[in-house]
This record gives structure tokens, C-alpha cells and sequence, in this order.
């Protein structure tokens, strides 16, 4: 079973030779920081001046880090996918809304996004993220231990409304449905809605799945005390174990306002946490489900080897693996060939609403130790195998 991930044949048997070039164009830009500091500065200055750049944003990070416009865009790619064994988890990734409006828009689109995933088998999951059904600043509230006035107790009410009309139609039609995660400081809120959802919708198995971001070091207590509470409610336990995405916002508000970080103390120790909630997952699997969104092989490798002991088969339905479009696909595709459930994050909206996720992607794979270098030493042996060298 091991070294599955260096087969580049299959990682990048989508990718036509002009696509693994932008790949490899994309990845060398990406790995020089200051490069990317002035490229999003320049990108985010053009797009604020309404000058012609979304056709230059299209052809080259857009097309490799997204799916398309709208979800209708998206089949294609859903398709194309699903030829090797890959589903599509269609992700709306418009970010930074405030408005009500906006938010009922989000609402929408997530309802149609579950009666695409009830219709294709190529997308088992729907998804959206808790920033998306309400303000910010209503979660950081609460989250907070503030007091609501009237008005804020109506909004924070529609929130609810916007979680539970979501999680309805996943449970109607079958939909399992991932929530994401969100910074610390409003994150409460989100866990205590979410619980709310699963004692409601996961009776009978996930439907509803929270999202643990694993560099907390206090998330593992968090679900084995959620654990306790579902022996005693009588309902299942759908996570997404992630390592997490907001480590310096974290440990800058930290200091900031003067409370100890909730991050782990070094990059070992969220290894260690992760995999330690990997393995308590897995082994009450009789009453969980697992989607593991990493781009680590050490942990992949770790699951994969759980199943084995456990005999539990590599396509049980309750074990899922996840990793971002554009990045990673030599785990992807190779899991996939091996019988594994995988299923790629693939982002879609408008090109000016998105940029915000895909300088994150960029910000993330320059700071990421080893992400870029890994992508590139890949794509770059792939390249030398179709030259026949």
C-alpha cells in the first residue's frame, strides 16, 4: 500500500500537457512570497479599477483552482472527475457578504447545490459556510457572551431558520452535508447550531457534519464531550477533520487582546491532535463519520492503515477523503484508484467574487512548509515521464 502517491501517471491523467505547463507555471509563481504579496496587490488594484483582467484571472489561476462561474459551469468538470473514480463537493466560495439579502442569495444557492447532489452521484455532499447565513460580527457577539438587543435576536433568529431550512432539505433528500469551520472567537455559536442540527437530522445516521479545525488544541475534548452528549441523545456524529485555516489571525488577536492562543503549541503537535481524532473517529465509526480534508500524506497514509486493522473496506461509505481542486492530486487520484471515497472541494462563483479564496490559496500554498515544493516536484516528474525521460 505504500508510496501509492508518487504515481504521477495517474495523479495528472486529466491534465492535457498544456495544463500541466500552466500547473507548473501557476506552482513556480506561487512558491516565490514576494511574487504573490505584489501579484495579489496588483490583481486586487485591477479588479477595484474595473479594468479587463477577469479574462487573464480565467485562463490561469481561476481555471486550475475552480470549477466556474455557477454550478452549471461546474458538470464539466464534475464529470471529467467522476471518469476516475473522483466526486466534486461544488462549494459557492463568494465571500465577505453583510447584507440580508445576500445572505437568503447564499441560502438559495445552497438549496439548489443539495438537489444537484440528490440527482449525481458524482457529488455525495453539499455544502456552505456559517459566514454565508449571517453577519460576522452577529457571531463574534455571541460568541462573545454578549447580550442581543431585539433586533439582533430577530437576526440572529433568521440564522437559525437559514441552518435548519438547509439541513431540512439535506435530510429530505439524502444529501449529506458538510458545514465549515470558521476563526475561533465566533466559532461557539456555529458548534452549538450545528449540534442542534445533528440531534434533529441524524437520528437514524450523518446527514449534518461539523467542522473540526485540528491546530485548536482544545478539539479533541470538544469531541469527545459531543460524543458523550450523542450516547446520550441518541444521534450520530458527522465530522470534517481539517488542520485548520486561520493560524495567524489567531495567534495575532491572541496576542492582541491578551488571552492564551488556541493554537498548538508547534506543527507536531497538531500532527499528533489530528491524527489523534482520526483515530477516535475510526474507532467508533459504528457511530461517526469521517470526511478527512488533508493534503498530508503522512495522514492519509494513517487512515488508510486504521481501515486496514479494523477491516473496514476502502469504500465505506462512512469514511470519506477530501482535498481542494488544483492541488494534491496525487493523493486524490491515487486514492481513488485504489477504491477509496474522495472528493474534491471544488470551488465556483462569479471571477470578482472569488478572488478573495484564491489569494487565500495562493497566501496558503507560500506558507504551507513543503506544499508547493511537493506540487512542483510532482508535476515536474510528470512532465520528465511524458518527455520519456
Amino acid at each position: 500500500m505504500r508510496n501509492i502517491f508518487n504515481n504521477t501517471q495517474i495523479a495528472f491523467s486529466l491534465k492535457s500537457d498544456t495544463e500541466l505547463d500552466r500547473a507548473y507555471f501557476l506552482f513556480k509563481m506561487i512558491a516565490n512570497e514576494p511574487l504573490v504579496r505584489i501579484g495579489t496587490a496588483v490583481t486586487n488594484f485591477a479588479i477595484k479599477a474595473n479594468l479587463p483582467v477577469e479574462g487573464l484571472i480565467r485562463a490561469t489561476v481561476f481555471d486550475h483552482f475552480c470549477g466556474g462561474v455557477n454550478e452549471e459551469d461546474c458538470l464539466t468538470v464534475v464529470d471529467k472527475l467522476f471518469t476516475k473514480g473522483v466526486s466534486s463537493v461544488l462549494d459557492y466560495s463568494v465571500e465577505g457578504k453583510e447584507e440580508e439579502e445576500q445572505f437568503d442569495e447564499v441560502l438559495e444557492k445552497t438549496l439548489k447545490l443539495i438537489e444537484f447532489a440528490k440527482e449525481k452521484k458524482s457529488i455525495p455532499f453539499a455544502v456552505f459556510k456559517p459566514t454565508g447565513f449571517g453577519r460576522i460580527d452577529l457571531y463574534e457577539q455571541i460568541g462573545e457572551g454578549k447580550q442581543l438587543n431585539e433586533s439582533e435576536t430577530q437576526e440572529w433568529n433568521r440564522v437559525v431558520a437559514r441552518f435548519d431550512k438547509v439541513c431540512k432539505a439535506s435530510y429530505d433528500s439524502d444529501v449529506a452535508l458538510l458545514i465549515d469551520a470558521e476563526e475561533s472567537w465566533m466559532q461557539n455559536p456555529v458548534d452549538d447550531l450545528v449540534e442542534e442540527m445533528m440531534m434533529k437530522y441524524n437520528k437514524s445516521k450523518p446527514i449534518v457534519f461539523n467542522t473540526l479545525q485540528m491546530y485548536r488544541w482544545d478539539r479533541l475534548d470538544y469531541l469527545k464531550k459531543l460524543h458523550d452528549k450523542a450516547k446520550k441523545e441518541g444521534f450520530y456524529i458527522g465530522m470534517k477533520l481539517v488542520r485548520g485555516a486561520y493560524m495567524e489571525k489567531e495567534n495575532e488577536r491572541a496576542i492582541e487582546k491578551e488571552y492564551p492562543t488556541p493554537i498548538c503549541p508547534s506543527k507536531e503537535a497538531t500532527d499528533e491532535n489530528y491524527d489523534a481524532a482520526v483515530k477516535y473517529m475510526v474507532d467508533y465509526i459504528d457511530t461517526m463519520s469521517v470526511f478527512e480534508g488533508t493534503h498530508n500524506e503522512a495522514s492519509t497514509y494513517f487512515l488508510m492503515d486504521l481501515m486496514e486493522e479494523k477491516g473496514i473496506k476502502s469504500d465505506d461509505d462512512r469514511i470519506w477523503f477530501g482535498q481542494l481542486y488544483g492541488m494534491s492530486d496525487n493523493i486524490s487520484y491515487n486514492l481513488a484508484d485504489n477504491g477509496y471515497n474522495v472528493a474534491k472541494y471544488l470551488p465556483f462563483g462569479p471571477v470578482k467574487d472569488v478572488m478573495p479564496y484564491l489569494i487565500r490559496r495562493a497566501e496558503e500554498n507560500t506558507s504551507v512548509a513543503g506544499q508547493t515544493s511537493r506540487e512542483l516536484a510532482m508535476i515536474k516528474a510528470e512532465r520528465n515521464r511524458r518527455k520519456g525521460k
